[in-house]
């Protein structure tokens, strides 16, 4: 068997880079998976770019945050955050919200709660929000993508609302997500290494069938996202 040429240890290189980042969505969606089996957890649904997540007061790792924690619609105002890139990117989209448009909450306890766009804004990243009506939800997230240097923020004011849809929160559209990147990584893997170079095929097939022995392993046995992604945002260098 050949010695690895350069390149071929370049390819290797990129392989893990690549597979460390398909390893941290593996884990987030399989955690998810364990941590909305809670069906008390509230949900934001945003139709126009594909949202519909829970949300937790806990960690921005686990999805959409909300923060402070205590804050219920209807009585606080409400502060949710979500990343813009990378662990699901639940917010990757936000932008694409403009002054009319609506948002959905599913709130336990509270109601059906519709909300109409009535600001958006480019700030800095230290910039203090001064939220003070109970009827107001803001949703908060990075910009630009891949940078933390300023924050994206969509103010919606409540228009609506009604009983709660407990189907809604029982359903989960992203179940199925951790396992269709690793089936997606490990076909790609194949057919990429069919058609690298016959001298140094077995490496490339090495390494995509160890990755892919992973990620499938962290979808039966998620560990938290973040230990991941700690270790390789400086490749990322933001949210």
């Amino acid at each position: 068997m050949d010695k690895p040429t350069i390149s071929t240890i370049i390819v290797i290189i990129c392989l893990l880079i690549i597979g460390l980042y398909a390893m941290g969505e593996v884990n987030y969606y399989s955690s998810k998976i364990i941590v909305e089996r809670n069906i008390d957890a509230p949900k934001i649904i945003i139709p126009s770019i594909g949202v519909e997540e829970k949300i937790n007061n806990e960690t921005l790792n686990q999805g959409v945050l909300s923060d402070p924690a205590e804050n219920i619609p209807t009585e606080s105002p409400v502060l949710l955050y979500g990343h813009r890139t990378l662990q699901g990117s639940p917010f990757l989209r936000l932008n694409e919200l403009g002054i009319g448009d609506t948002f959905l909450l599913e709130w336990p306890g509270v109601g059906e709660l519709n909300y109409s766009v009535v600001n958006t804004a480019i700030v800095p990243a230290d910039y203090q929000i001064n939220a003070n009506d109970e009827n107001e939800t803001y949703l908060i997230t990075c910009d630009p993508i891949g940078s933390t240097e300023n924050r994206l923020i969509i103010q919606g004011e409540l228009i609506e609302k009604g009983p709660i849809n407990t189907q809604i929160l029982k359903n989960n559209p992203q179940e199925s997500n951790a396992i269709i990147i690793s089936a997606i990584f490990l076909a790609i893997g194949l057919v990429f290494s069919f058609f690298y170079p016959k001298d140094n095929r077995i490496y490339i097939l090495a390494t995509i069938l160890i990755i892919s022995a992973i990620l499938f392993y962290c979808y039966i046995n998620p560990m938290p996202s973040e230990i991941i992604y700690d270790k390789i945002i400086f490749l990322n260098g933001g949210l």
